[in-house]
């Protein structure tokens, strides 16, 4: 069996800045999604997700890091998405970011210290500034780049939520325990 080794390696400050963190808000548009709003002849908007930020938001709920969207738009293609990957904290169609948190905060029973948030944009702001980790994909704007303590170099809706979330499994010591469960299961499956 051949253990698999974690490929990840951020610097120390950096993990210490995200240590301690049991929730993660996310924006959708421009975080979840490379912020293009596409619309059907109907008028349905849709959506599109990345598998790899999908895998991210499910690896930190099995870390006990709790994912939570505050999103200023709401689809049915958003919804079922975050029924898919098992979300049950969301907060649809409001742009006043830093109220929507504080009350899930109070729902979990954290603090602001407990929390960190990935956004792109303005709206993003009032929540980004109170966590104890913010972090902004690489096409944010200039504002939430320099609001955050880590910028990825992955765009919104190509990895970003991955790399935010990657770098909140490192500091938590939980990736390279779930990433040796792959391997484990990678090597118990049926025989041919």
């Amino acid at each position: 069996m051949q253990v698999l080794i974690p490929a990840l390696h951020y610097p120390p400050e950096l993990l210490l800045q995200a240590q301690g963190i049991r929730v993660a808000f996310f924006d959708v548009d421009g975080v979840l999604t490379d912020g293009g709003l596409y619309f059907s002849e109907s008028g349905e908007a849709l959506k599109r997700f990345n598998a790899l930020d999908g895998q991210g938001l499910k690896l930190l709920q099995q870390a006990g890091i709790t994912p939570v969207v505050i999103t200023g738009r709401d689809s049915p293609a958003l919804r079922l998405r975050l029924k898919a990957l098992g979300i049950v904290h969301a907060r649809f169609g409001t742009e006043d970011k830093g109220p929507a948190a504080e009350v899930f905060l109070q729902i979990l029973g954290l603090n602001w210290s407990q929390a960190a948030a990935m956004g792109d944009d303005w709206p993003d702001l009032p929540v980004m500034q109170r966590v104890a980790f913010a972090c902004a994909p690489a096409n944010a704007h200039a504002q939430a780049k320099a609001l955050a303590h880590h910028v990825t170099t992955e765009r919104g809706g190509e990895g970003a939520a991955r790399a935010f979330c990657d770098v909140l499994l490192v500091a938590s010591g939980r990736y390279a325990q779930l990433l040796a469960q792959v391997g484990v299961s990678a090597n118990t499956g049926p025989s041919a």
